[in-house]
């Protein structure tokens, strides 16, 4: 027995903020209200301050999906540990979306501890590519994605999109205007004109297709605010940890798992899987030299995450690909935001709020020992 600090004692109280196994003297230390244990701070106090900096990021990240929506983005966050081959997957994917929409802007935002080595090899494609190194950090967050992104071409490809598409708007309102009141005077002074003109004259017609188009313009009735697609694929750093916890404002998590990683990685690491919208089994073309069962896994992924997709790809080799693509295409097909940019900022707002509220209630839920 060690006298300095008594770890031989039977009778020593269990290790603070772990779970004890009777049988086997297995740890766990995710029992806890928080799911994790801090050294020197309460499970309460653990739970706060997640609440506090996830409820900061999670705000970053509503306003970066609002930012991808109303420029037609579509954001994917793809996760895995290190070595799936995410680089090589976003390699044969650019090359394959290049051959078959070769007019899509697309752009990718890489995430390391260190070096540019990932978006080098991405710009080596001729595809735009920022590089976000995280140095201690283990996962990307909400504003280093705002940031990246801002310097973007797609960004700017977006604002580009929506300057002309108000400048057609712009356009076709002045022309209606010029050839329905026939003046030769410039359009501000038309406009006036006959606006004055149909009041003393009784011609209503004039007035009420003033009235009609700045009510259809308020509504969003005179045109869609559909944006063409553009794809914006976010390389996390490698990791089935953290990431699952930091929304950046994607449209959804892709987890990448090699088959040379073992079939019970949904199992080890739930949070991830649950998490994801896809599983995507890379390197299948090793399958025939390896121990892994694709069923088991997808079995595991299942349990965890009952509407999880799963696509089974090599990167190498070309398994899939379609497949892969396909499911990229339906992720990018245009939607039509209902009203103005503004309507669906207000609208996102509102959800975020509500998101926010219920993540504190479940946080205080969880402090008080009430939900799992």
């Amino acid at each position: 027995m060690c006298v300095v600090c008594g770890c031989g004692d039977p009778a020593a109280a269990p290790p603070e903020g772990a779970k004890v196994d009777p049988v086997t003297g297995d740890l766990d230390y995710g029992a806890g209200a928080a799911r994790v244990s801090v050294p020197g701070l309460s499970q309460a106090r653990t739970v706060k301050l997640e609440a506090d900096v996830l409820g900061e990021n999670d705000r970053i990240a509503q306003a970066n999906r609002r930012h991808f929506e109303v420029h037609g983005v579509t954001a994917l966050n793809l996760v895995s540990s290190p070595g799936a081959g995410k680089t090589t997957l976003l390699v044969a994917t650019i090359e394959a979306l290049r051959r078959r929409r070769p007019e899509l802007p697309l752009a990718v935002i890489e995430g390391d501890q260190q070096t540019s080595n990932d978006a080098d090899r991405i710009r080596a494609t001729g595809a735009p590519a920022i590089q976000v190194n995280t140095g201690k950090g283990c996962h990307l967050d909400a504003r280093m994605v705002a940031d990246a992104f801002a310097r973007l071409p797609l960004h700017d490809h977006g604002h580009a999109h929506a300057h002309d598409h108000a400048h057609d708007h712009d356009h076709d309102h002045d022309h209606d205007h010029d050839h329905d009141h026939d003046h030769d005077h410039d359009h501000a002074h038309g406009h006036l004109h006959d606006h004055v003109h149909a009041h003393a004259h009784g011609h209503g017609h004039a007035h009420g297709h003033a009235h009609e188009h700045a009510r259809r313009h308020e509504h969003g009735d005179d045109h869609d605010h559909t944006h063409a697609p553009s794809l914006l694929l976010i390389e996390n750093v490698g990791n089935l940890v953290c990431p699952a916890l930091w929304d950046l404002g994607e449209r959804a998590k892709v987890a990448i798992l090699s088959v040379t990683e073992g079939d019970d990685k949904p199992a080890k690491y739930p949070d991830m899987f649950a998490a994801a919208t896809l599983m995507l089994l890379n390197k299948v073309d090793l399958l025939p030299h390896v121990d892994f069962d694709v069923d088991r896994c997808i079995a595991h992924a299942r349990r965890i995450n009952p509407a999880i997709e799963v696509l089974q790809v090599s990167a190498r080799r070309g398994d899939g690909m379609d497949a892969w693509l396909n499911w990229l295409d339906a992720q990018m097909a245009p939607v039509a935001s209902a009203g103005t940019p503004a309507e669906a900022t207000a609208r996102a707002a509102e959800v975020d709020a509500l998101q926010r509220r219920v993540a504190e209630l479940e946080a205080r839920l969880r402090a008080a020992g009430l939900a799992p």
